[in-house]
């Protein structure tokens, strides 16, 4: 237990770092990227008594590590700064919007680890020609087709012919919750059938190699039933590599949902980061980069975590089974 927690207090420690480097390379990135944004907001014709007036306004006369600093402090006690486009406060724009890409990321997840780990845990047994060749064209189709084409297909057959929901034209969670909850379920479908059939081909390769050692040999020949042995004992053991891939798939799927969100018509932070970029509203664009960086380096944490109760083999040896 002792071990444990100096664990977690040693990843907790190496997170807020990481934010920290990660904030502060973000924050000079758009500091030092070419473009000016008070004269994308002003235009051409501005003076340069208006240039000067705007960007003492907005902080951009400060010294870089001055203003990276009290970027940073107002970032952790919940102010993002405000947007140069819509003069309104960061979070107010990207609040809602955020919801929705994290709805749409938890509930990709949640399908992935509720189709994927049991048909993946149930299927090592399954060797019929019939199931084998039905299971080899389903990961290759899934693995192979994009989630934007999903995307356009969900969007056609499901919103357009048979109406489930109207593309592009989202109620909102305040307006028509479960109306809302649908759209983004075909999106989150979209987004994980490529990391269902991933999924299920490593739980099944896995239980395949733990059902092969010695100890499931030794527990079965004692008499143990064989399903008992898998639920009790190998499928645990299983799940160890399976649950730092299932993180990195929580990590990525905020990233990867940008896309699918502009198929669909889903509006989440994919759409508003774009425009931000365009428009070179930095303070967005970094707060939202900054959250997918912390969303990263959360999914990565829990997944460690996770991974070290299950296997206490990865404390000894130093994060190696």
């Amino acid at each position: 237990m002792k071990e444990m927690l100096v664990y977690v207090l040693k990843r907790i420690v190496i997170m807020v770092l990481t934010m920290v480097l990660v904030s502060f390379l973000t924050f000079a990135a758009f500091n030092f990227i070419s473009g000016d944004p008070v004269r994308t907001m002003l235009g051409t014709e501005a003076t340069e008594e208006q240039v000067l007036a705007l960007r003492t306004e907005l902080g951009l006369d400060r010294p870089f590590l001055q203003r990276y600093f009290s970027w940073l402090v107002g970032f952790f006690s919940g102010n993002l700064g405000v947007s140069y486009s819509y003069k309104q406060g960061v979070w107010d724009l990207i609040g809602e919007k955020l919801g929705v890409s994290v709805c749409l990321s938890v509930m990709s997840f949640v399908l992935i680890v509720v189709v994927a780990v049991p048909v993946g845990v149930f299927s090592y047994s399954w060797t019929g020609r019939v199931t084998m060749w039905a299971r080899t064209i389903f990961n290759q189709l899934g693995m192979a087709i994009p989630p934007f084409f999903t995307g356009i297909l969900f969007s056609w057959v499901f919103g357009v012919i048979l109406r489930f929901f109207t593309p592009g034209d989202f109620p909102g969670f305040g307006v028509a919750f479960w109306a809302s909850m649908l759209h983004i379920f075909f999106g989150a479908v979209c987004l994980s059938i490529p990391r269902i059939s991933m999924t299920i081909r490593m739980m099944r390769s896995t239980v395949i190699a733990e059902m092969n050692k010695a100890y499931v040999r030794t527990a079965i020949s004692r008499g143990n039933d064989r399903r008992g042995v898998l639920n009790h004992h190998v499928l645990k053991n299983a799940l160890v590599s399976v649950i730092s891939f299932l993180g990195q798939s929580l990590a990525e799927l905020i990233c990867a949902g940008i896309v699918v969100e502009q198929v669909l018509g889903i509006p989440g932070i994919g759409r508003f980061l774009v425009s931000s970029i365009l428009h070179r509203d930095y303070p967005v664009v970094q707060a939202i980069v900054v959250i997918l960086a912390f969303w990263v380096v959360l999914a990565s944490f829990f997944s460690d975590v996770i991974s070290q109760i299950l296997d206490p083999r990865l404390r000894v040896n130093g994060g190696r089974a």
